[in-house]
């Protein structure tokens, strides 16, 4: 490996915001871990990169497979430099009344165990190796800072990312590591046709309102910038959004 190469674990790697992502650092000359539950997509993002990129099957919510998944990328690389916490899923939609305890405990084991363990193995990563230090971005959401309706399972996870990411960036000063959030709102993704966003997403009024939407490629960059940024500095919190999303003044 060179040495000036960075690397990097990727987690929901298989789509969205995490492919993109995948893409730009691979794109800029980093190696990269794509972790996700199915290898087909993994496969598909790693595309044309076969050198610098490491599919590797793993879900997040079971601690087993997070420990396989840093471990292959140590035996791979030797290091962690970042970690993006970016798998997760929304849920069905409902109000607090008609959210299953099973589809309640399904979104909190992704969104907030996953990131947990995932953060919990890179830091052991980074806290261990030579030299130490290194940066974790989670990826949080607009709904950490405004919930959609029939969202309390999501919302819920989003809330808890950041002050998980809080806590992270005070446990990680004495080893030079560093932790931050990034809050996407609208890029263009699958979960976005999911809600309905371009056709009418449910407003807190009731009525269905078309928002608009960015490509997922800006999110991406704001993300690499995260990541590239020299041990001296640090984004500890961001919101990037569509132009005109309705969420300053949502409700």
């Amino acid at each position: 490996m060179n040495e000036s190469q960075k690397v990097a674990v990727v987690t929901g790697a298989g789509s969205g915001i995490g492919r993109a992502v995948a893409r730009k650092l691979l794109e800029e000359g980093w190696n990269v871990a794509l972790a996700g539950r199915r290898r087909e997509p993994l496969e598909a993002t790693a595309a044309g990169s076969r050198e610098s990129a490491l599919p590797v099957v793993a879900d997040v919510a079971s601690a087993d497979a997070v420990e396989r998944l840093f471990a292959q990328v140590r035996d791979r690389w030797g290091r962690v430099d970042v970690l993006f916490n970016n798998a997760g899923r929304f849920g069905p939609s409902g109000d607090v009344g008609e959210i299953s305890p099973d589809d309640w405990d399904e979104v909190v084991a992704v969104n907030l165990t996953g990131s947990f363990l995932c953060a919990a193995a890179a830091f052991r990563a980074m806290k261990a190796q030579r030299p130490q230090g290194g940066r974790i971005i989670n990826n949080g959401s607009v709904s950490a800072h405004s919930p959609r309706p029939k969202s309390v399972a999501y919302t819920a996870t989003k809330h808890a990312i950041t002050g998980l990411t809080k806590s992270i960036e005070l446990d990680g000063r004495p080893y030079g590591i560093t932790c931050g959030q990034i809050d996407i709102g609208n890029t263009r993704t699958e979960i976005m046709d999911t809600l309905g966003v371009s056709q009418g997403a449910l407003q807190a009024d009731g009525s269905r309102r078309a928002e608009p939407t960015f490509p997922v490629e800006e999110a991406a960059n704001a993300v690499f910038l995260m990541a590239s940024l020299p041990p001296s500095a640090t984004v500890g919190s961001m919101l990037i959004t569509a132009s005109g999303m309705p969420l300053v003044g949502r409700g």
